[in-house]
């Protein structure tokens, strides 16, 4: 019998079933204790998280003035910590080939009609130029797992074309890495290519129904995917993100797994993960989410995303195309602070759209406006879109971001280079209307930065950026 235990590197120890189920069956005898449940919100208030146990309780809470209180907070903390900023970013599908038999993707190996497709540089070149066109300055990258298709040279490969493309006034300045499981040695690989964060999401932490997800592949070693974050860390990457695909398994199941993971990395590495995402299983090709009996409502949705801000403040939070504009605008509030725009889940597409019969997208986007819609519908909401990426440029990476964070500093910081970012798009990508409201929104927000002197800068650096120059960072 495996006992829990953080600090261990395996992963049937921090990511322990018993204490999962211990856990559920105590947020179950104590979801209606009102004084437990405010003296875990009371200790909430302080910023420093909450327990995986401690937040189990409040997602199992049903009492509706509890939940209302919950969801202030969240949106206090979000606010407290982030600000009105809304970080912007796109993936880029570089290939679909993949060796593994997951039930949920349509990229998996028994998957005979969908097309396969592996982009050359000189689509990337195109693709990354068509995505600088829209504005976009921070990408994902995916790729499936196949060692003969997208072996680890294609990935750095790639990540050296995309950094070498400048295109008018566009450039990617961050990007960040989404490809399976690997070694040490090829995480040191990705390090040195200068890759912003690694992201890999578990998909479901019940390990028994995570080898029925994945019944063939290398993907199906369960320990190897689990423990990949630990050996990205080993390998010099400080900022991972984690994530689940809510549908898969029991949903608190799945969020105490997420928490427990965080918590691991911070025993073990001092610093938890720098993003958690919170995707939802959608249709794709030949998936019908509709199949899968674990799907949660959008108010359970809210909830999860409430109830993760307020255990994990400082981390910051995803919420991908696989949500529809309501449903995105609804968490925004309550704790996501980045989110894609304009997207496409195809290999390519964002140069021209796929033909019918040649499409590849991983699953149905939910949201698909433009990236200038999206950014329009932030400053009409109040939030400021940000293209920023100068944390990672300036070292602010993995414990050194979470201590300017953890003390308030990292304000001093985000909200200017927000504001130059945003004024760059307006200069160089915005629709007319985008770009009326986003000067208005500038003016107003230079006035919500503290220091007079950090405000003075920032005034000058939005004159010279309409008079041509680019890249100013604090």
């Amino acid at each position: 019998m495996w006992k829990y235990d953080p600090k261990s590197a395996n992963a049937d120890e921090f990511i322990n079933h018993e204490e999962i189920m211990d856990t559920l069956a105590y947020a179950d005898s104590h979801k209606a204790d009102t004084v437990l449940l405010r003296e875990i919100l009371d200790k909430a208030k302080e910023r420093k998280g909450l327990s995986h146990r401690e937040a189990s309780v409040l997602l199992a809470c049903e009492d509706g003035e509890i939940n209302e209180e919950i969801y202030r907070l969240a949106k206090q903390m979000k606010e407290d910590f982030y600000g009105n900023r809304i970080v912007l970013f796109a993936p880029l599908y570089l290939s679909n080939y993949c060796v593994n038999g997951c039930t949920y993707c349509p990229y998996h190996a028994v998957n005979k009609h969908m097309p396969r497709k592996k982009l050359t540089r000189e689509q990337v070149r195109q693709e990354v130029i068509a995505l600088q066109d829209m504005g976009h300055k921070r990408l994902a990258i995916e790729a499936g797992e196949d060692p003969v298709h997208n072996p680890i040279e294609y990935i750095l490969e790639c990540i050296n074309t995309i950094y070498g493309i400048h295109h008018k006034n566009g450039a990617i300045r961050r990007v960040n890495v989404n490809i399976a499981a690997t070694t040490v040695e090829n995480y040191r690989k990705l390090k040195e290519a200068e890759i912003g964060t690694y992201i890999l999401f578990q998909e479901t932490y019940h390990k028994e129904s995570y080898l029925e997800l994945h019944p063939t592949g290398p993907k199906h070693d369960y320990n190897y995917h689990t423990e990949a974050m630990d050996r990205a860390m080993a390998g010099g990457i400080d900022d991972v993100g984690c994530g689940v695909l809510f549908g898969l398994d029991k949903y608190r199941y799945e969020f105490a797994g997420l928490l427990m993971h965080a918590e691991h990395l911070e025993s073990v590495f001092g610093v938890g993960p720098h993003t958690i995402s919170v995707p939802r299983l959608r249709d794709a090709d030949d998936i019908d989410s509709g199949t899968f009996t674990n799907g949660i409502d959008d108010d359970t949705f809210a909830k999860i995303v409430a109830c993760i801000r307020i255990a994990v403040p400082y981390t910051g939070m995803i919420v991908s195309t696989r949500e529809n504009q309501k449903t995105r605008e609804k968490v925004l509030q309550l704790g996501i602070s980045q989110i894609s725009g304009g997207s496409r889940t195809s290999v390519g597409g964002y140069v021209a759209p796929e033909p019918e019969d040649l499409r590849s997208e991983q699953f149905d986007v939910m949201d698909n406006r433009t990236l200038d819609e999206v950014v329009c519908w932030l400053m009409e909401l109040g939030y400021v879109p940000s293209f920023c990426t100068a944390c990672y440029r300036q070292g602010r990476t993995g414990d050194r971001f979470m201590s300017l964070c953890k003390s308030g500093e990292i304000q001093n910081c985000c909200h200017p280079n927000a504001l130059m970012t945003l004024k760059e798009y307006l200069m160089d990508y915005a629709s007319p209307h985008t770009k009326i409201i986003g000067d208005a929104l500038i003016q107003a927000e230079l006035k919500n930065i503290p220091k007079e002197q950090v405000r003075n800068i920032v005034v000058n650096h939005l004159s010279e950026i309409e008079a041509g120059q680019r890249d100013f960072r604090f």
